[in-house]
């Protein structure tokens, strides 16, 4: 079976051994070295995790197959606390438009779809951009890597869970989600990956119609409401003005501001 064909319920129903046979494979592939192999729970089932480092970096495994992705909001159900806190926002001024929080976040995420994916090796921590964006997939291919594409970016930040955050659907309003400190957004994620864990960061993809994991500190330094704050480090949020702005004319001078993931195809 080629690596890329690994899916994550066929990973998941792997044992020790046979994740271990498969790990090393891929840290051959990408003339790495395997330096984490453990399992974890994660909704409910197994989930092996695995690192691998090559030239300095840090990359894990993240299997693909047919995945689901976005959100669906018919299934959802704000608390009256996250209700509560975007009214004080629109009432200020700051709904972008929406008198509802479902308006809102229905501009803002990507919507409920499945789609399938090949298995990757994608770097554990954003990497800030060398050169402008336009610049960065061939910087990153000199190296043998890629940008991620924005439905494997969504797939490795949830890893399999429809929840809005990639922790579940609330956030913890009387904390910053941005800076250092401890709390949910700063645990990794199921695959091991530091992710959407501060606001105030933007990886892109090499979709240029949307961003990932932060809003660059727009709302937070806006003072937007607490829930706005929160809602870029969303698995689904997509952000097109962000998007707008990094790869715009106001934003070619501050490419060392945004980040990208880089990948290592698996084949």
């Amino acid at each position: 079976m080629s690596l890329a064909d690994l899916t994550l319920d066929h990973w998941c129903s792997l044992d020790a051994a046979a994740a271990g046979r498969i790990a090393r494979e891929a840290a051959a592939q990408a003339d790495g070295r395997l330096v984490l192999l453990d399992t974890v729970e994660h909704l409910g089932r197994p989930l092996h995790r695995v690192r691998i480092e090559r030239e300095g970096r840090e990359f894990a495994l993240v299997p693909g197959g047919p995945v689901r992705l976005g959100f669906d909001l018919d299934a959802w159900e704000p608390t009256p606390a996250q209700r509560a806190d975007y009214a004080e926002s629109v009432a200020e001024g700051y709904g972008y438009g929406h008198d509802t929080l479902e308006g809102h976040l229905a501009e803002m995420l990507s919507p409920s779809r499945t789609t399938a994916l090949a298995a990757v090796l994608m770097a554990v921590e954003g990497e800030p951009l060398t050169e402008c964006p336009a610049g960065t997939p061939a910087a990153l291919a000199a190296r043998g890597l890629r940008m991620p594409g924005p439905d494997e970016w969504e797939h490795a930040c949830g890893a399999g869970a429809g929840t809005l955050f990639r922790w579940g659907n609330e956030c913890p309003l009387d904390e910053p989600s941005y800076g250092g400190g401890s709390g949910v957004r700063l645990r990794r994620n199921a695959f091991g990956l530091h992710i959407a864990y501060d606001s105030y960061g933007t990886e892109l993809s090499t979709d240029p119609a949307v961003v990932h994991g932060g809003d660059g500190g727009e709302a937070v330094c806006g003072g937007y409401g607490d829930l706005l704050a929160w809602l870029p480090l969303a698995t689904a949020h997509r952000n097109p003005s962000a998007a707008e702005f990094a790869y715009g004319p106001d934003g070619e001078g501050m490419f060392e501001e945004f980040s990208t993931r880089p990948v290592f195809s698996l084949r």
